[in-house]
């Protein structure tokens, strides 16, 4: 599949190929799909002859996957000429995080250079910004422009020139193979008398054939070089614009997780003081529930006092129940005894009784006061159940 190479309908392509999902879908994560369209978008925005296509990558298991990449040419300005390098930049499944693989695509008539520093025979390209590729900062559009400073210093491809026959050949010569070297102008001849005259070896020109014969106008020259000078500080401008953009990106959803994190926090506080509030509404029910209980018995009990002046304290509160005046006993002996052994403490510290003495009669009267204490505690779970149940029986009232 290969998109128009208008902007427009490359974005389209992409958008509609990393949004596709199950079996068919790129092997790319989600998470990073949005920035693998934009390089592949920015890449094509500065060199339109790469454009994004998708084909299949055999590893080196013998596994086959469908994956992106950028094929085309790069330019490489080598001696005043500008040629075009071949290349496939494919984008493996770990891209950004991890390298693209860059090979280098010579056609039929172009051989690879032997031995080359960054290109070995079978076109894998290996540079120093592929080595130090770093996440999220590194991107294709600097990758490109390393590729193509690199390879104008060393070109990795040559033209496989071959020799335009002869319509009358010597039978001298024989047959030439396919060479590197220019034939001389068909305005010499030799005779087998003759000795050549040697020649100094020339380099043959990399892809695209030989150098230029004449040199250029100086105007022209020095307007070329202005214009490099302005495509140069104008990238310059661009990538430093992207790296800004990239790190407000990156601080964005910095900041996205940070709110997403105070979100969760808010929601947790605001469920517990939705729960406070529901115990505190019960809390409430059962305070006006006493409250009913207390004025139903002072509104009973009030005639009681006025016409008793002289009101007997033990008699004053009366027993509803068995369990209350069974709770009432236990609670005045426990408080009883607590108070007898206060006063066996003070007898002690006195010296008015002896110390093992005390000690039968707070061991005989702590064994008295753990009964106490047990029943009571009996008495009040009853309690609680017998009011539970009450409480239960006033709801409706309350509720309405």
């Amino acid at each position: 599949m290969v998109p128009s190479p208008h902007s427009p309908q490359i974005q389209q392509f992409l958008s509609s190929l990393l949004s596709q999902r199950g079996p068919s879908a790129l092997p790319y994560s989600e998470e990073t799909k949005w920035l693998i369209r934009n390089h592949l978008v920015t890449l094509n925005g500065a060199y339109p002859s790469l454009e994004p296509k998708t084909a299949t990558f055999t590893h080196n298991d013998g596994r086959s996957v469908n994956l992106l990449q950028a094929d085309g040419t790069i330019p490489m300005p080598f001696n005043g000429v500008t040629y075009n390098i071949p290349v496939v930049i494919w984008l493996m499944e770990s891209y950004p995080r991890h390298p693209p693989v860059v090979y280098v695509n010579p056609t039929r008539d172009m051989v690879i250079k032997r031995p080359h520093p960054h290109v070995n025979p079978s076109g894998l390209v290996s540079i120093p910004c592929l080595q130090n590729w770093i996440y999220p900062s590194s991107n294709l559009v600097d990758l490109v422009g390393e590729l193509s400073r690199t390879f104008s210093r060393d070109p990795p491809l040559y033209s496989q020139r071959r020799p335009t026959p002869s319509p009358t050949p010597s039978p001298s010569f024989g047959s030439v193979g396919p060479t590197e070297y220019a034939r001389p102008p068909a305005g010499i001849h030799h005779t087998s008398q003759s000795t050549p005259t040697p020649r100094p070896y020339q380099p043959p020109s990399p892809y695209g054939g030989a150098g230029r014969a004449q040199t250029d106008d100086a105007a022209e020259v020095y307007k070329k070089n202005a214009i490099t000078k302005i495509m140069e500080m104008a990238h310059g401008d661009i990538t430093a614009m992207r790296k800004t953009r990239e790190m407000e990106v990156e601080e964005l959803f910095s900041a996205q997780a940070v709110l997403r994190r105070r979100e969760e926090e808010v929601n947790r506080g605001l469920k517990g003081m939705q729960d406070e509030k529901e115990g505190l509404e019960g809390q409430l029910q059962v305070v006006l529930m006493n409250i009913d209980v207390l004025e139903g018995w002072v509104r009973e009990n009030a005639g009681k006092v006025k016409n008793a002046p002289n009101l007997d304290v033990d008699t004053a509160f009366e027993c509803t129940d068995l369990l209350s005046k069974q709770m009432l006993d236990c609670t005045s002996a426990d408080l009883a005894i607590e108070d007898v052994v206060y006063s066996l403490d003070k007898a002690v510290q006195e010296g008015v009784m002896p110390f093992d003495q005390y000690l039968r009669n707070v061991r005989l009267l702590s064994r008295e006061q753990f009964f106490h204490r047990a029943t009571a505690a009996k008495v009040r779970a009853a309690q609680m159940q017998a009011q539970v149940a009450g409480m239960a029986a006033r709801a409706p009232h309350y509720a309405t």
